[in-house]
C-alpha cells in the first residue's frame, strides 16, 4: 500500500520537531541536525522536515511506494499525465537511497514518487555541491541529487545540474 509524503521546509527545526511531534501524537521516527521524519499509520504518511537554507513551506508532496512493481505503477500513470516525469535511479537523498520518478504539476508543485532502498549517514551525495553549483542555484546549501524541482519548472533542475532547488 503506497504511503502519502509530504517535506515541508522549515526556518527552526526544534521548533517544529515539538510542534510536529504533539500535533500527530508521537516523537520523529528520524531526527538528524537538519531534518526529521515521522512514519505514521494514522494518518498512513511519510511526513519530514528540514533546515537546509530553503523557503519555508511546501517542498514537495509525493508517493511513497513499498516495492518495485508499486513503484512502477505509479510511473506508469505518471507517463500518462501529459508532463516530463525525471527518473532518478539510487538517488542518495533525505538520509536514504531511493529508486525515485519527478514531475511537475501544472500549478508548479514538485510530486516525487520513490521507494527506499535504505538509509545513508548524509542528507544527499557524499560530496556537498561546489559555491559555483551553489551559486547557480541561487545559493541553495544542499547537496546533489535531492529537493524537488525549481517551482514552476517543467523539469527538476536538480537532474540536470546537479543542485538542489527551490530557493
Amino acid at each position: 500500500m503506497k504511503r502519502f509524503h509530504v517535506h515541508v521546509a522549515v526556518n527552526d527545526l526544534d521548533k517544529s520537531i515539538a510542534f510536529y511531534s504533539a500535533m500527530f501524537g508521537e516523537q520523529p521516527s528520524v531526527v538528524k541536525p537538519d531534518y526529521a521524519k515521522w512514519m505514521l499509520e494514522d494518518p498512513r504518511i511519510n511526513f519530514a522536515i528540514s533546515h537546509r537554507g530553503q523557503t519555508p513551506g511546501v517542498n514537495h508532496l509525493g508517493m511513497q511506494a513499498e516495492d518495485d512493481a508499486e513503484l512502477e505503477t505509479i510511473h506508469a500513470n505518471l507517463q500518462k499525465a501529459d508532463t516530463t516525469v525525471v527518473a532518478e535511479k539510487g538517488a542518495h537523498c533525505c538520509y536514504a537511497k531511493s529508486d525515485k520518478y519527478w514531475v511537475t504539476d501544472p500549478q508548479g508543485i514538485a510530486w516525487e514518487s520513490f521507494r527506499s532502498l535504505g538509509s545513508i549517514p548524509l542528507f544527499g551525495d557524499a560530496e556537498p555541491v561546489s559555491a559555483e553549483q551553489s551559486a547557480s542555484c541561487g545559493g541553495s546549501i544542499a547537496t546533489s541529487s535531492c529537493c524537488a524541482p525549481a517551482s514552476g519548472s517543467s523539469q527538476p533542475d536538480r537532474a540536470t545540474s546537479g543542485c538542489c532547488v527551490p530557493t
